[in-house]
């Protein structure tokens, strides 16, 4: 008897409600690490802001903005023509094509992408002016001076690395894309192309009003994911001396000094945008789920 009054009695452990665990469940699925990110990103604002070395840095490397958002949209165009064109080809029956297509994914997924940015750019492009130079004395030739004469005067100095730095990512990302693109048109069943087949169309009929606008609806929010990521790459082409943010930031830090203040102002300047963007692409991905529900 001693020893059982030497123990306090247990209590039976109460019954989770049906609310509570809804609101455990939501705080257990709850993104912490976005207010962690959120609150980085705050601070590092306020900092910028109330001091003048990081304002004078602020204001110094977002004049570079402009190019940033021009080389990334302009390349994120040109690469879903590429990636397009070359995920039909990969699932194309016709041979060459299928071979051309894949051998261009496999070149450009095999290689860094600084050194494709660099050989795009420095040989890449060179070649394809020495091809026109001679294209336009071909046709120079045949007579056909109107077309033939901006051919011949074409240079390479000519060509602003600007335009190289865009080339060189639309070809980058338009591999990645095809991949993309490819496994949208894979994931609508067979048998949708079968019946508009069987309907009077063609192959490419039913490609364009049938299987790609399916295909692109599902791969909406890959190619969301792929635009953030060519916009942080595109900092990549600060190596060709194109003055976008990451270039701009370098020239503040070689002139100042100021290494904490350029970089610290430059990884703010990237963070906001992406993490924008990616909640544009969440949001487009709620919907799309919503629809098909």
């Amino acid at each position: 008897m001693a020893y059982e009054d030497s123990y306090p009695a247990i209590r039976p452990i109460a019954p989770v409600t049906p609310r509570t665990a809804r609101l455990l469940e939501r705080l257990n699925r709850f993104p912490w690490w976005v207010i962690a990110v959120v609150l980085i990103a705050l601070i590092t604002a306020r900092t910028i802001y109330l001091s003048e070395t990081y304002l004078e840095a602020f204001r110094f490397i977002v004049a570079g903005l402009s190019v940033t958002m021009m080389t990334t949209l302009t390349a994120f165009l040109i690469a879903l023509v590429i990636g397009l064109v070359t995920g039909m080809g990969r699932i194309s029956q016709n041979i060459l094509g299928r071979n051309i297509a894949t051998l261009y994914v496999e070149l450009i997924r095999g290689i860094p992408m600084l050194v494709l940015i660099f050989f795009i750019a420095l040989v890449g492009v060179p070649t394809v002016v020495q091809l026109l130079n001679s294209f336009g004395h071909w046709l120079n030739a045949l007579g056909f001076y109107s077309i033939a004469q901006p051919l011949v005067l074409l240079e390479n100095k000519g060509v602003p690395m600007n335009v190289r730095a865009i080339i060189a990512l639309a070809v980058t990302y338009g591999a990645f894309l095809a991949e993309v693109f490819r496994a949208g048109i894979q994931s609508i069943d067979r048998g949708q192309m079968e019946a508009a087949r069987s309907q009077g169309m063609t192959y490419w009929q039913a490609m364009r009003y049938i299987i790609l606008p399916q295909a692109i609806r599902n791969v909406l929010p890959a190619l969301g994911n792929d635009f953030v990521s060519m916009l942080k790459d595109s900092s990549l082409v600060s190596v060709l001396a194109v003055r976008d943010i990451t270039q701009v930031a370098r020239l503040y830090a070689g002139q100042t000094f100021r290494y904490p203040e350029a970089y610290a102002t430059l990884s703010v300047i990237y963070l906001s945008m992406t993490m924008l963007l990616s909640m544009l692409v969440k949001v487009l991905e709620r919907r799309y789920h919503s629809h098909e529900r």
